[in-house]
């Protein structure tokens, strides 16, 4: 069953067969995402994939950027929010359950939260679009195309996914926390380089941007300017009266060019027109 929104395309799935090894409930494209909230987690498996535009998903209480080509999993009951961090997000998700779901994943290497990357002209980014298309035009009265599909799906993800499989992105999360949190406190510091980040951790700059890489698909300085922009969002739109530039120093940028100059890049916009739309 299909159904039409403003922005959106969603199928569910028809079955209620409850022999089948994965159960797709939706699969969804949505140009134009809106904030989510879910501090119980979702009930279900949940993968969320960033088509064009970039978001920003908070689980366990730290933020993990979602740009183009990338992607995670969640699983059910995982408390979690995402939004947009550019001017316009589209999405794809994949909601889905099963008898057999937990055991396929964990053979995957994917049953904890895992958050993936792939090349820009890799199948992994059309595959849901394929399949969604295929709900879409094809009454599927039993849900077995979809079930099958979905475990196509998810074994090209294991395959061809650019990060390592097995990383649990909680794992290095609680690792990496000790930083993410001296990051929040020194952010506005703009002589911050890799050593300096190491550094908290006590590790090599080498060690620290592989796992940043695996677990956020940046780097640790690119994590430290999503930090940066992300505060400097927060004192645009909390009614202070700054000037662009004074923000700009507050939150760790050398210049005000630079700051503007980046902040377009990112979000889509300049500060000033982001302050005016919020």
């Amino acid at each position: 069953m299909t159904q039409l929104w403003p922005h959106r395309r969603i199928a569910f799935s028809l079955s209620a067969e409850q022999s089948l090894p994965i159960i797709v409930e939706s699969i969804g494209l949505n140009d134009d995402q809106e904030p989510i909230s879910r501090p119980e987690g979702f009930p279900l498996y949940h993968w969320l994939q960033t088509m064009e535009g970039e978001g920003e998903l908070s689980l366990g209480g730290h933020s993990i950027p979602l740009p183009q080509h990338s992607g995670i999993l969640l699983p059910p009951g995982v408390p979690h929010s995402y939004a947009a961090s550019s001017a316009r997000w589209e999405t794809m998700y994949l909601t889905f359950g099963g008898i057999a779901a937990p055991s396929m994943l964990a053979s995957l290497g994917m049953q904890e939260a895992a958050f993936f990357r792939w090349e820009r002209d890799s199948i992994c980014g059309t595959l849901l679009l394929s399949m969604l298309e295929r709900l879409e035009s094809v009454v599927d009265m039993f849900g077995l195309e979809a079930s099958i599909d979905a475990y196509r799906f998810l074994g090209t993800l294991s395959k061809f996914g650019r990060l390592h499989q097995n990383t649990s992105v909680q794992r290095n999360v609680e690792k990496l926390q000790p930083l993410i949190q001296w990051m929040e406190q020194h952010y506005g510091n703009p002589a911050i380089g890799l050593d300096d980040l190491a550094a908290v951790l006590g590790i090599s700059g080498r060690y620290l941007s592989t796992l940043f890489n695996q677990t956020f698909g940046v780097s640790p300085y690119g994590y430290l300017i999503h930090v940066r922009l992300r505060k400097a969002k927060e004192r645009l739109i909390g009614g202070s009266a700054c000037t662009v530039a004074r923000i700009a120093g507050e939150v760790g940028f050398r210049d005000a060019s630079h700051f503007v100059a980046t902040f377009r890049r990112t979000v889509g916009m300049t500060p000033e027109q982001f302050r005016n739309l919020h």
